[in-house]
């Protein structure tokens, strides 16, 4: 349970009013503790906490302050471990004392100094990591996890692995958060653009672009889910398909280091449900988080554009108004005063520059011109007749593609049924799929890296209704110790 004894007031310090100083706090220790920046040679001792912690509350305290007046006449829930008219360095010391009573530090003897040292307990750095990550949102990297989902279910398949198969499963959770993480970031630029509508957006339209150049870029090509969820489902089925031995030390090893995939399961075969699990989180990926992340950019894009253009027209609509300004401060205007602002507009707008264009320049088109033209940048109507006859096409393709790998799996599990050698001229030919597999079957298994896997062409002749060639027979040697 998370509300054990030593957490149960875990989070008293954030709801009182000295909340920000407590967040601003605990996102310096987690700079310092796990940060970039951290040393980890050096463990954080009480002199040094209080080093840390004193300039942090400092700051945050004037802040408060200033937004104490701002809220003047409403009524926040003060805090009962910072007393009032404490200075800094009192409350700098009765927070580290809340920290600790409440769970979010705790305290380990330094071998090395001799010293009490202090670190986050295990839900204080939990937390503490969102506050920092919250804080630093225009500082991560792109993702790379459906990229790290592949590459973990290859070494799966070739190095027969659990826990390389527990590392396909928790990228692929990943994804979700990734996908879901850019649509919140969209929706929130949005939001900010409404309420700052009435001035041009130019700060977080550029932070938009390079945040964009440096991870959605990639997220959307070379990491694009799109890109990879055929890969990923070919080597599902290569793992759902391994030889039994293989299948069978895979399912052990999962079972034993992966109890709560046991438990969780449904099914007999935790392997089976958790290839099943991958397969479904990247199938949600791509049918409804991708899709959603490029709607939400386009819609961002859309609203930027649409304020960015308004911008530009009210800015030229007041150097337009100038002009008119100008005409009808003359209008009130006489005698010598009225020649006077005129000589100060006119050295005003001497520097100016006016040319005439020439207007036999300027030729109309001619009918031909203007229907080849029209031509050329109309969009094409793609009519209902068109896309059925580009889906038959596409039906058409597809059924006579077959997959290698996929033949290979079936001829290897027909040899392991069978137990002995399979003729070519044996293999049913009931449906179409038989016939074309039979038809690859031989250049399929010859491309194979298996090396057990033999072919030999034989004397006789393959007769049958569909098509006459020569016959082959398909081996599967056995590993002798």
């Amino acid at each position: 349970m998370f509300f054990e004894p030593d957490r149960l007031n875990f989070f008293r310090p954030l709801a009182g009013k000295h909340r920000g100083v407590v967040v601003a706090c605990v996102r310096a220790l987690y700079e310092r503790l796990h940060g970039p920046s951290a040393d980890y040679g050096q463990n954080l001792t009480r002199d040094g906490l209080r080093d840390l912690l004193l300039p942090v509350v400092q700051e945050s305290r004037q802040i408060l302050l200033m937004q104490e007046e701002a809220a003047a006449g409403i009524e926040l829930a003060d805090d009962d471990f910072i007393p009032a008219g404490a200075d800094d360095q009192q409350s700098s010391s009765a927070l580290l004392r809340t920290l600790l009573r409440d769970g979010w530090l705790e305290t380990f003897g330094d071998r090395a100094g001799l010293v009490t040292a202090y670190r986050f307990t295990r839900a204080g750095k939990l937390f503490a990591e969102a506050f920092w990550a919250i804080d630093r949102r225009s500082a991560r990297t792109r993702q790379r996890n459906v990229r790290s989902c592949r590459n973990a279910l290859n070494a799966a398949l070739r190095n027969v692995d659990a826990y390389d198969l527990i590392d396909a499963y928790d990228y692929a959770e990943k994804v979700i958060s990734d996908l879901s993480e850019g649509v919140d970031y969209f929706q929130e630029l949005v939001r900010r653009l409404m309420l700052e509508a009435s001035q041009t957006p130019w700060d977080g339209f550029m932070e938009f672009l390079d945040r964009f150049e440096k991870e959605f870029k990639k997220q959307l090509t070379a990491d694009s889910i799109e890109r990879h969820r055929q890969a990923i489902r070919d080597v599902i089925a290569r793992l759902h398909s391994l030889e039994e031995d293989k299948s069978r030390a895979l399912e052990e090893q999962l079972n034993d280091i992966a109890r709560w995939a046991s438990q969780e399961r449904q099914g007999p075969s935790t392997l089976d449900w958790m290839l099943d699990r991958i397969e479904e989180m990247v199938e949600a990926a791509c049918t409804t988080k991708h899709p959603e992340l490029i709607k939400a950019m386009s819609v961002y894009m859309q609203r930027a554009a649409s304020i960015v253009q308004q911008a530009l027209m009210l800015r030229g609509g007041q150097t337009r108004q100038a002009y008119s300004v100008a005409i009808s401060k003359t209008a009130k205007l006489g005698g010598d005063a009225q020649n006077a602002f005129l000589e100060r507009l006119g050295a005003a707008i001497a520097p100016a520059e006016i040319r005439l264009l020439d207007p036999s320049g300027f030729k109309l088109r001619s009918a031909s011109q203007r229907r080849k033209a029209l031509t050329v940048t109309a969009q094409p109507k793609v009519t209902r007749d068109a896309r059925l006859a580009a889906a038959m096409y596409r039906a058409e393709a597809d059924a006579f593609a077959l997959s290698n790998d996929e033949i290979v799996h079936r001829i290897r599990a027909e040899l392991r049924l069978r137990d002995r050698p399979i003729r070519l001229s044996t293999l049913p030919v009931a449906t179409t799929t038989d016939v074309l597999n039979n038809m690859q079957v031989v250049e399929a298994v010859r491309g194979a890296r298996d090396e057990r896997l033999t072919v030999q062409k034989l004397p006789g002749k393959l007769w049958n209704e569909f098509y006459a060639g020569d016959d082959y027979q398909i081996e599967m040697k056995h590993d002798t110790e």
